[in-house]
């Protein structure tokens, strides 16, 4: 008779590959020491490859320091804050491990953000130096009155470019949209000149686990975003923790640098495991279908972490059949749920594995991924199951705190040394995320008998109609089936007798056409009744994160606004 599987005996550990802990020997060095290991042991190897332009540990670690330095003398002191609004290029890797550096607090901001959007982050975090871009430098001038932000650094897509793209730059730049004029102000300086006239001599910082690493704001999708205070210690774990993951990884790896680092699956699980290892980062400011069907043809990578729109972007684009992604030992995806169908369709058409997992900003992100070593048990489908030093349960929707039985849904609680220490300015948030020790995520989940978990849907997203509880993913996937959609996603609309139904918005592929009646039917023998949708919208695009998240929140404040007028 086998014993009884319960989320306190971790079912989970048995399909841990060999040679993955349960808990990792940690080792106590925080993100600098790492780079400057790393430069020591590779200084001569690439780092940094934009465009081509090369930069390589030694001289991205001198870099770091010049810049270290220079915010130094800015008056920058331990436990200040220093904002980032920069895409995946040179100076963004470098400007963060110049603050980590100082003991300092990165702010990551999304340079698609509003005015409206960067004054909140910006007041939020009390951000004293800006380092920005030279399109965004007008905006941010006119800005920084509302702000305590003094300084405002500038770089340019055009700093870093091989022969002869430099010298064609200032030429195209400007005509492309790449580039712009920066007028003269008080307090606004240049990267490439600050860089060339400071000596890379910061003071020394001293760091422990639980100082402030990073103020990493959440991405809105349910609401105000909230800044997540990350410490030396969450990030420095959490890299510790996924490199105990692969145990056979070494430093000859080439990383697609396509998630923002803005973002903290991009941070982590891109830069910082890079820096880590000393791998080599293709910057990918801007990954969109061409430039990562560029990339992936010119530069040859073994390592891609994507996520959902990434993947259905190379699927569609018109070289998807030819194109040799055989250099990738690994790829993975994470940040939203990727449709099985689309995991299907992508590794018959690229031979590529997919490993799927799952995090959240408050995680640092990473929390569970599938085994992926030879003859590991990966689930289609699955998040994968907790990573090391990693517990998880799954507790009852109504009050948070009884657990479900295995197998069935509720809401899936997360306790690890990646963990946030809370939210920045809001107590009553963090006690609500925070509570009796573990980091309650707001997602539905289920684990099944061997330790594998399921992300149902977002609880705040879940519908409720004539009583029954539908999951818009469980919706979503049956559309993604269809031959004509490329996207789907469901929301919950106010219904007169049933409380809530079911609108599905729909991007067909391209060439293709339909109809409501055509798609409504299609749910016939595929869903339970009370699941059908009963209205489709047809869209030539879905709002989204800049990391891929559809935003159902925007679509249900539409549909909302509808109803008012």
């Amino acid at each position: 008779m086998t014993a009884q599987v319960t989320y306190q005996n971790k079912p989970w550990l048995k399909h841990y590959q060999p040679g993955v802990p349960e808990k990792p020997k940690y080792e106590n060095m925080c993100l600098p020491d790492f780079l400057d290991r790393t430069a020591s042991r590779f200084p001569n190897k690439a780092a940094l490859d934009f465009q081509g332009y090369k930069l390589s540990f030694a001289h991205l670690k001198n870099m770091v320091d010049r810049f270290a330095t220079c915010l130094h003398n800015f008056g920058v002191r331990k436990g200040d804050a220093v904002a980032i609004l920069l895409p995946n290029v040179i100076p963004c890797v470098a400007a963060y491990y110049a603050i980590e550096r100082l003991g300092a607090i990165a702010v990551m901001n999304n340079p698609l953000y509003s005015d409206r959007e960067l004054n909140h982050q910006l007041n939020d975090s009390g951000s004293k130096v800006l380092i920005t871009v030279d399109l965004l430098v007008k905006r941010m001038v006119a800005l920084r009155p509302k702000t305590k932000v003094k300084q405002i650094v500038y770089t340019s897509i055009g700093d870093y470019l091989p022969f002869p793209k430099n010298l064609l730059f200032p030429l195209v730049g400007k005509k492309k949209g790449l580039a712009a004029d920066v007028a003269p102000a008080e307090d606004l300086y240049r990267w490439k000149d600050l860089i060339a006239k400071t000596a890379p001599n910061p003071p020394k910082a001293t760091l422990t686990f639980d100082d402030v690493a990073m103020y990493q704001y959440t991405g809105g999708t349910t609401g105000v975003s909230k800044g997540a205070i990350l410490t030396h210690g969450n990030l420095s774990k959490q890299v510790q923790q996924v490199a105990a993951w692969f145990p056979h990884v070494d430093h000859n790896n080439v990383a697609l640098g396509a998630l923002p680092f803005f973002h903290v699956f991009g941070l982590s699980s891109v830069m910082n495991m890079a820096i880590y290892y000393g791998w080599t980062i293709i910057l990918i400011p801007k990954p969109q279908p061409d430039q990562l069907i560029e990339a992936i043809k010119k530069t040859k990578p073994t390592f891609a972490a994507l996520v959902p729109t990434m993947y259905i972007g190379i699927l569609q684009h018109p070289e998807a059949g030819s194109i040799d992604m055989s250099s990738i030992d690994n790829m993975f995806s994470g940040s939203a749920p990727l449709p099985v169908e689309v995991i299907k369709e992508f590794e018959t058409r690229t031979k590529g594995i997919i490993v799927e997992g799952f995090g959240l900003t408050e995680s640092s992100p990473t929390t569970h991924v599938n085994p992926c070593g030879e003859g590991s048990l990966r689930k289609v489908g699955s998040i994968g199951v907790p990573i090391c030093d990693t517990e998880c349960r799954i507790v009852d929707l109504n009050d948070g705190k009884t657990d479900v039985p295995v197998g069935e849904s509720g809401e899936l609680l997360i306790r690890g040394p990646q963990v946030m220490k809370g939210y920045l300015n809001r107590p009553e948030a963090t006690a609500e995320t925070l509570a009796d020790g573990w980091l309650h995520t707001g997602d539905i989940a289920k684990m099944d008998d061997d330790g594998y978990f399921y992300i149902i849907d977002r609880k705040k997203d879940m519908v409720i109609s004539g009583g029954y509880n539908i999951y818009p993913r469980d919706i979503e996937e049956i559309y993604y089936e269809h031959p004509k959609v490329a996207e789907a996603t469901a929301i919950g609309i106010p219904h007169p007798t049933r409380g809530e139904t079911v609108k599905v918005f729909i991007v067909l592929r391209q060439g293709e056409t339909a109809t409501q009646e055509e798609m409504i039917a299609y749910c016939a023998d595929k869903l339970a009744k009370y699941k059908w949708p009963t209205e489709i919208e047809f869209r030539k695009e879905l709002p989204k994160t800049n990391v891929g998240k559809i935003l159902r929140k925007e679509l249900r404040a539409e549909e909302e606004k509808k109803r008012q007028k």
